[in-house]
């Protein structure tokens, strides 16, 4: 006798396991099942008391919380989409999203007051978790009401903004389907097949950066619809990682290179102390990993070491840990339900080993950049976008990355890829963390700048420069060295780990135009 596997799907599974740990919150507090599905629940009828129906957006200014996860998953079954924002932003840029969005409701946290505040837009209305000036307590919008199941219930959509590391940030917009979000949670343990994790069993998930960030949030999601707990961190430590880890008895979590490197900055003594052995899949995208940074994390970790190549936009292809071994540095090969291209600048496809610029196709599936038609355009050639990385694919059909074509420099008529400059910059022992990128140069139009900051302890001087670019010159062509080095004390980046090097570089630019 065989006994069919349940069906996956956080609605389903609350409803059939009403007390299984759903979310483990910062505080290490945790919430069932029933209990966050009875809040998005609420959070439901909430909202439609406000008059919001289908197709209408809410935004959010919130912490990783079990509120966070309510708000996600309340906006999912009830046909709206939900535009979570980056608290690193600035309060005019929040507020720009919310008008942008064309949110009919805003929920902010009051840690982020003085940012919040900004945002007073007519016909939006503001509820608080805790107290802000001329916000309604979220209470006002939850009280009175049911945490019983809402009719018409249909799947809503994350509206994600860009990160903005190329320009004012965009919202991406998919189209609603209006299918039962029951129907649409099946889909939801998809990806997840795809590494070999399966549903329900002991699974846990940490999620170790803000659930603003587009996979961030995915990943919780989608381990949720497979019956996983959710495991939040706020502020992220390579310390708190390993810590959670082991007291959870994590078994996956969604990572970026510079945490790794992070973590294996740690002294020997320190890693030692925390039990990893739960982990079965450590996912990691957002920026090339050095080759050497990886291979230090499967000799830690063991081959539990996954990557993916994909963006808000869509994606995607995969690598296990054993393709990685047969070709190091890959991204992988596309998803079942993905195509990956590389075409040159006049629109030709390239064979094999030739570097291009990466494009992907996903069974049909399309998106627009809110209120960007140019853009969305631009995006498009035919069924296939882009985010403009630059790579190739080997004969194999495996994809490597170069670097984004944005950032790309061109000295003397010669390409050089910053992301294989910041792989050899990043093993130095007395750098944290790096970032490469052209500035002007009078004869060959541009030069390599290095921005890097120092470890804990190390001082930045001429003679630590020095130091550095002799590492540099023993390890890397001379034309890829860096003629000089700025130290930074902390680098502009987005939680997802991805620098935001126009800021580094447009002041070097100022008044001059760039050739890419």
């Amino acid at each position: 006798m065989t006994t069919e596997a349940p069906p996956i799907g956080f609605w389903v599974t609350a409803r059939r396991e009403p007390d299984r740990i759903a979310v483990i919150d910062v505080d290490h507090t945790e919430h069932t099942y029933g209990e966050v599905a009875g809040l998005a629940h609420q959070i439901v009828h909430g909202l439609r008391s406000l008059g919001l129906t289908a197709g209408d957006c809410i935004s959010v200014l919130l912490p990783n919380s079990v509120e966070m996860v309510a708000f996600m998953l309340a906006t999912s079954e009830a046909g709206l989409y939900l535009t979570p924002i980056n608290y690193h932003l600035t309060g005019p840029e929040i507020a720009y999203i919310v008008e942008d969005s064309e949110s009919k409701v805003f929920i902010a946290h009051e840690r982020f007051a003085d940012l919040a505040t900004d945002v007073d837009l007519p016909g939006v209305k503001r509820y608080a978790i805790g107290t802000i000036p001329g916000f309604e307590p979220l209470s006002a919008l939850l009280d009175g009401q049911p945490n019983t199941e809402p009719e018409d219930r249909a799947a809503g959509a994350i509206m994600n903004y860009t990160s903005g590391t190329t320009g004012r940030p965009k919202g991406v917009k998919r189209p609603l389907t209006g299918v039962d979000p029951d129907i649409a949670a099946q889909g939801g343990g998809f990806l997840l097949n795809l590494f070999g994790i399966t549903p329900f069993g002991n699974g846990r998930h940490l999620v170790v950066a803000p659930l603003y960030h587009t996979a961030v949030g995915q990943y919780m999601s989608m381990s949720l619809h497979s019956g996983h707990a959710a495991v939040l961190m706020d502020a992220w430590t390579p310390e708190g990682t390993l810590e959670r880890i082991d007291r959870h008895k994590v078994t996956s979590s969604h990572m970026v290179p510079t945490m790794f490197h992070r973590m294996l900055k740690l002294p020997a003594e320190e890693r030692a102390k925390y039990d990893v052995s739960s982990m079965t899949h450590a996912i990691h995208a957002a920026a090339p990993c050095p080759i050497p940074t990886k291979r230090q994390m499967l000799d830690w970790w063991g081959p539990v070491i996954w990557e993916y190549y994909a963006a808000t936009e869509g994606g995607g292809t995969i690598a296990s840990p054993e393709d990685w071994e047969k070709k190091p540095g890959t991204v992988g090969k596309p998803w079942p339900i993905s195509e990956i291209v590389i075409f040159d600048d006049d629109g030709n496809q390239l064979p094999a080993g030739e570097v291009g610029t990466v494009w992907m196709s996903m069974m049909g599936q399309t998106f627009k950049y809110h209120k960007d038609d140019e853009k969305t355009a631009k995006s498009w050639k035919g069924q296939y976008f882009t985010v403009g990385d630059a790579g190739y694919l080997d004969e194999d059909g495996f994809l490597f990355l170069a670097d984004r074509k944005i950032d790309m420099i061109i000295a003397g008529g010669v390409n050089i890829y910053p992301a294989e400059i910041e792989a050899v910059l990043i093993q130095h022992p007395d750098v944290n963390d790096c970032a490469v990128f052209g500035i002007p140069h009078e004869d060959f139009g541009e030069e390599v700048k290095a921005a890097v900051e120092l470890i804990p302890g190390v001082e930045a001087s001429p003679a630590e420069e020095a130091k550095i670019l002799d590492y540099m010159r023993e390890n890397i062509a001379k034309f890829k060295v860096p003629r000089s080095i700025d130290f930074v004390v902390d680098f502009p980046r987005d939680p997802n780990g991805k620098v935001y090097k126009r800021k580094l570089r447009d002041p070097y630019w100022e008044g001059r135009d760039r050739a890419i």
